[in-house]
């Protein structure tokens, strides 16, 4: 990610909001409106984007609801 360094920061306002820092929007391209998941992790939380249900479409095009190992096989 070309732009962005480990020194980039932003501070938790007082109604529990941080902005993301313009070299990290940029580089990751993200917009307004976009959604994120937290995910813990150890003491941090890594913060990632939510792909759209558009995104996703045909994804798992011609896949099988047969054939595939399930819990129960399991030694």
């Amino acid at each position: 990610m070309m732009g962005m360094t480990m020194s980039e920061t932003a501070t938790l306002s007082s109604k529990f909001q941080i902005s993301i820092p313009k070299a990290i929007r940029s580089a990751q391209h993200w917009e307004a409106g976009l959604t994120f998941a937290f995910i813990p992790k150890g003491t941090g939380v890594l913060l990632v984007p939510v792909p759209k249900r558009e995104t996703l479409q045909g994804l798992a095009k011609g896949a099988s609801a047969t054939g595939y190992r399930d819990r129960t096989d399991r030694v």
